[in-house]
Order: C-alpha cells, then structure tokens, then sequence
C-alpha cells in the first residue's frame, strides 16, 4: 500500500511527488504515456515559480537548460520596458521545453524515492475512511491513503469524483505545431504584425512553431492535420506559408473553468484537473507547480500524523482563490485581445496606464505571481505573503520544512525542531524583528514573542 498515489507524470504531478518525498511519503506516480511526448512546447516559468524552484535547489538546473527573457510583455502581451523595482531576486521569465521541465521534475522525484509506472490509466476509485482503491484499465487495483488527480484538463479522476467543473465553454480554438515553411521572412514577419493571435517563429533547423486561430471548436476527438492549418492560415491571411511536414499537431480551446471543490474526502485535485483557461499571460503550468507547492508539505504533515486539525483543508480555502483571480485575468487579456473597435480603444487605453511605472509593474507582478496575499487572519501586512530570499533563506528550505528567521536571537523552534528550522543570524530587514515561514515560502507569523510564535507553529506545524 502507497501512502499517496498520483494521476499524471507532467509538472505539477511530478513536482507534487518530490515534495511529498521530501517528508518520507511513499508516493507512486501513474502516467497513462507510455513514453514522454515528444513533441516540443515551450512555456515560460514565471518569477514565483522560480523561487519556488530555488526553494529545492532545483533552479540551476532547470535554468541550464532554458532561456531568460526580460519581464516584461506578460499582461496581454502589451509591449512595455521591464518595470523598475520588480520584488524578486529573478525577475525574468524562463522559457523551456515542457518536455525537458516534466524530465528535470521527473528525475528529482525519482532520485529522492518516489515511482513513477508509465502506462497505467486510471479508469476507477473508491474511497473509505482509510484509504482509495484505485482501479486500471486491465482491472489491477492498488491501494492508497490519498490519491491526487495531475491528469490534466480532461481529467478521469475529476470526473470519477463527480465535481462541478462551472465556467465557459470554448468558443474557438486555436491550432500549434511545428512544422517547415516556404514563405519569406518578410512576408511571415508582415503578417505576424497584423494579427495578435497569429504566431509563427523559427524553431531552428529550418522549422517553425506555427500557432494559428481558427473560428469555432473542432472535433476533440480527431487530431488536426496539415491541411486545417493550411485553411486556417489562409482564411487568416490569405495564404499558407507553404506550411509542410509538420512534426506534430494539437489544438487547444479558451475554455475557462474552475471546479467547485479541490477535495472530496480522501481525493484531491491539482493543476489542469481543478481549472483551465485560455494560455493568454502563461500562467496556467505556473499555477499547478504553486498548487503542489502548497499541497505537498500539507498532504505530507496529514500522512506522517503531525498535521493539526484543518490544516489539509486550508489547500482549498487558499488555492481556489486564487485560481478565480488568474482565470479572471486572462478574461481580462482575452478581452484586450479581441477584434473590434471597442477592444482596440481598450487596449489602447491599458497601454497608456502601463507606461506608469507602478501600473506595469502591478500587473507584471500579478501575472507572475508575486502579489498573492492568503487569509491567515489579522496580523502584519507581511504575514500571508511570500518572502524573498532574504539571507539565502532559500537555500533553507531544500529540505521542504518552516523555518523561522531570528533578528533577536531570543527565540527558538522547541519541540518543533523536527519540522521547522532556525536562522538566528539574519541581517536583512524582514519587516518584523521575526518570523516564521511555512515551507511554501509564505510568511505565518511576525512578532518577537515566543508565545506568538509557538501558538504560530501549534497552528500549521500542530503539536
């Protein structure tokens, strides 16, 4: 028996296993793909996302193997210089293949214990009060204390749950893939300029990534071909590019939804699984890596029995939240993006505020996840946000625990030294003589009083 089992090898599940590993939770990880994909998508890893990532000590080898780009041009695509004063020591974007990203994460899981079977699709669940039984297509059944559903948009454990997935259907979808063109730079770079939504970029060794729109939704079912870029490029522009030997295809909808509850029992969601919306601003892989960031440590703490009461709970009451704001926000981008007099004035009007410097970097920030603020109740402004890497707090937390940061070296972590760390000679200005961060980087306390702090760890680190 496992104690957590996981649907879904790509980032946000294998991220999810190494933080559960990190706190000796036996994890099995189930990919239905026999193989990874190999076709390359590349996302961009947004400023929270790569703190998160240098919380593990995994940045350096993530960033090794992608491209920094400036942080700018997030909201809407609206072309402006990087803010000044952008919170964070890596304030740029990485852009990466997903297939290398899911490869980087999938490694580290293995290397620090967790298994990952690939070729095993889940078709079936049954929870009790001790465990789930989780069913495969071949009728082999494994048992587990949690399963966590990774699996994407279209996800079986979502639907096995039966939870409401409200939201707006899509209403046109968008075609990518890569593939050889005929036509001349000029000519591709002229068209390219006109249409916001038209994409075609050289990918190296003669091929370009094509991202096309087309009006209305496909068939699901029947994977897009040559010939439906070529329509769709031509009723766009007037011409094909001479698109030929694609690699691979996809299509994808604007589809926005966001499920009614993250938890049924002993079952939870994570990712693509809990909410979708159109890739506008990049954040939806940033969003899922945030999701296991905040579940890992607390899944962990509810497996090992040192979890206090609620504590598995607040997942939802955080992480819900904030998924409607990013789902809002690309509603936002969406409508700057569409055609019209009426969204051009708009968009116009947006631009003009950006070029206030605290505007653009508001929303730079807010895409990148830097302006997250969670309800832990009254206290300081600083408690429930996250802190940057103050003193290489960062390189604290590789091990997934709290840590409490000490500018009067007069307190200490007691008997929670088995879960939380202590950094008593710290030099930087926190904003408060103390405070304690949860292993997801956010702060749960402020103070100086050793009876604040330790009601602080009592409430998420338990007794």
């Amino acid at each position: 028996m496992f104690d957590v089992i996981i649907a879904g090898c790509g980032p946000v599940g294998a991220m999810l296993a190494a933080e559960l590993r990190l706190h000796d939770v036996r994890v099995l990880v189930l990919e239905k793909d026999t193989e990874p994909v190999s076709f390359v998508r590349i996302v961009g890893l947004h400023m929270r996302s790569l703190e998160s990532l240098a919380m593990r000590g995994l940045l350096d080898r993530v960033r090794e193997r992608g491209r920094q780009r400036p942080a700018a041009g997030f909201f809407a695509a609206i072309s402006k210089p990087v803010p000044e004063g952008l919170d964070s020591a890596y304030a740029y974007l990485l852009g990466i293949s997903q297939p290398v990203l899911v490869d980087v994460l999938e490694q580290h899981a293995v290397a620090v214990g967790a298994q990952v079977r690939r070729g095993c699709t889940v078709t079936g669940l049954v929870q009790d009060d001790d465990g789930v039984t989780v069913e495969l297509a071949g009728g082999e059944r494994l048992r587990a204390g949690y399963l966590v559903g990774c699996d994407g948009a279209r996800s079986t454990v979502r639907k096995l749950l039966g939870v409401g997935f409200p939201g707006e259907p899509s209403r046109n979808d968008t075609l990518m893939g890569e593939m050889e063109v005929d036509a001349p730079a000029e000519v591709i770079a002229a068209a390219v300029a006109a249409h916001r939504r038209l994409d075609v970029r050289p990918f190296g060794g003669g091929r370009y990534r094509v991202v096309v729109p087309v009006e209305g939704v496909g068939d699901r079912g029947r994977p897009p071909t040559i010939d439906d870029f070529r329509r769709a490029l031509s009723a766009l522009v007037g011409t094909d590019f001479g698109v030929r030997s694609p690699r691979w295809l996809s299509r994808f909808g604007d589809a926005t939804r966001l499920v009614d509850r993250y938890r049924v029992g002993r079952v939870l969601l994570a990712g693509d699984a809990a909410h979708i919306h159109p890739p506008i601003g990049g954040q939806g892989l940033n969003l899922g890596v945030q999701d296991a960031f905040n579940l890992g440590w607390k899944l962990a703490g509810q497996v090992r029995g040192w979890a206090p009461a609620g504590l598995l709970d607040t997942y939802q009451v955080e992480r819900h939240p904030v998924a409607a704001r990013v789902l809002d926000d690309t509603r936002a981008q969406t409508a700057l993006w569409s055609e019209g007099a009426g969204a051009a004035a708009l968009r116009r009007l947006v631009s003009e505020l950006m070029d206030f410097n605290e505007v653009n970097r508001h929303l730079i920030e807010r895409v990148a996840g830097l302006g997250i603020r969670y309800d832990f109740g009254a206290g300081p402004d600083l408690v429930g946000r996250r802190l940057g890497d103050v003193d290489g707090v960062y390189g604290l937390l590789h091990r997934g625990r709290g840590a409490v940061l000490d500018r009067t070296g007069r307190l200490g972590v007691g008997g929670w030294a088995d879960r939380v760390d202590y950094l008593g000679d710290v030099t930087s200005a926190l904003g408060a003589p103390a405070v304690l961060m949860r292993p997801d980087g956010y702060v749960a306390w402020a103070g100086a009083d050793q009876h604040g702090l330790d009601g602080a760890l009592s409430r998420w680190f338990g007794a």
